[in-house]
Formats: structure tokens, sequence, C-alpha cells
């Protein structure tokens, strides 16, 4: 009962800390979005997409990234059998890669702040695209925990099926920003 109890509360706390990075980035992406108001109308909204970066990290993503992270460590010790698995590891090693985007994004959090209102140098098409990476990552991980050892048989398949969902989401998010742009 113990360890259901925790994969409840790991899964609750997966789904908030997801939600904070996917707005998080949201938020750089309309930060870069004010480079063409006028400058009044640019000042106001700045500091306030700063200050909303900043409480979403602190009160919202980082709470809910160290809770589902002790969650994980808790069912790991629970059910030590699971380091025995391929598609753990497999999990594991897409959770690397979450570990990096959220150093990005706390890079990003701290580099906003010091901007003081400044222009963001990254391109709005770049941080749009960053914009995606947690959804791929929350995919991976996903259909990895829920098709275990499926996983491992029907990796190519998997593989290519995330393949043309990158190609796709990246296609259409530059489709978007094509179409703002001509108008």
């Amino acid at each position: 009962m113990l360890y259901t109890i925790i994969k409840a509360l790991h899964i609750i706390f997966m789904v908030s800390y997801f939600a904070g990075i996917f707005y998080l980035v949201r938020i750089f992406v309309y930060y870069k979005d004010t480079d063409e108001f006028s400058d009044e109308k640019k000042k106001i909204l700045r500091e306030q997409y700063t200050f909303m970066a900043r409480r979403l990290w602190n009160i919202i993503t980082v709470p809910a990234g160290v809770i589902m992270t002790l969650c994980g460590l808790t069912m790991i010790f629970l059910n030590l059998n699971l380091m025995k698995t391929p598609w753990f590891h497999l999990k594991l090693t897409f959770l690397v890669g979450l570990a990096i985007y959220h150093y990005w994004c706390w890079k990003k959090v701290k580099h906003l702040a010091q901007l003081n209102g400044n222009t963001l140098e990254t391109p709005n098409i770049k941080l749009r695209q960053f914009n995606e990476i947690a959804t791929f990552i929350l995919f991976l991980v996903v259909f990895t925990v829920i098709l275990k050892s499926q996983v491992i048989e029907y990796w190519w398949q998997l593989i290519t099926g995330f393949f043309v969902l990158v190609f796709l989401i990246m296609m259409t998010v530059k489709l978007v920003n094509k179409r703002k742009k001509n108008n």
C-alpha cells in the first residue's frame, strides 16, 4: 500500500512539475514577443513576465520537481528490482535529458532576472522549439513506463514514431511562426 501511495504522489507531482516547465518556457516566448511593442508596454510586460517566471519556478516547478524526485527515489528504494529492468534504465536516461533541460530553464530564469527588461537574445523560433523539448521527454518517459518490456522489444518502431512526432511538432511550430510573421 505504501508503494502505491508514493507512486500516486510521484505521478501527481510529475504532472505539477511538467505543468510548471511547460508554462515557464511559454513565459520566455511571451517575453521575447514583446520585442516589437512600444517601450512603455514592453517595460510593463517584461517586468511582469520576469516576476511570473521567478514565482512559477520557485513556488511550483522546483518544489514539484523535488517531491517528484524524492517519491521516485523512494520507489526505487522500496523496489530495488527496478534497477534490474532495461526499461527502467531507459527511463533514467530520459530523466538525465530532463535534468539537462531543467538546468537550461533555471539558467534562463536567472538570465531573465538579470536582463532588467532588456532584450532576450535567444531567437523566438528557438524558444518555441525549446518549448517542445519537455513534451518530447514526457512522451518518452510515459511510453517507456507504460509499455515497459515492450519498449525494448519494439524500440525501433517507438523511436521512428518519436522522430515523426518531433518532426511534425517542429514543422507546426515553424508554420505557426511563419504565419504570425506574415500577419
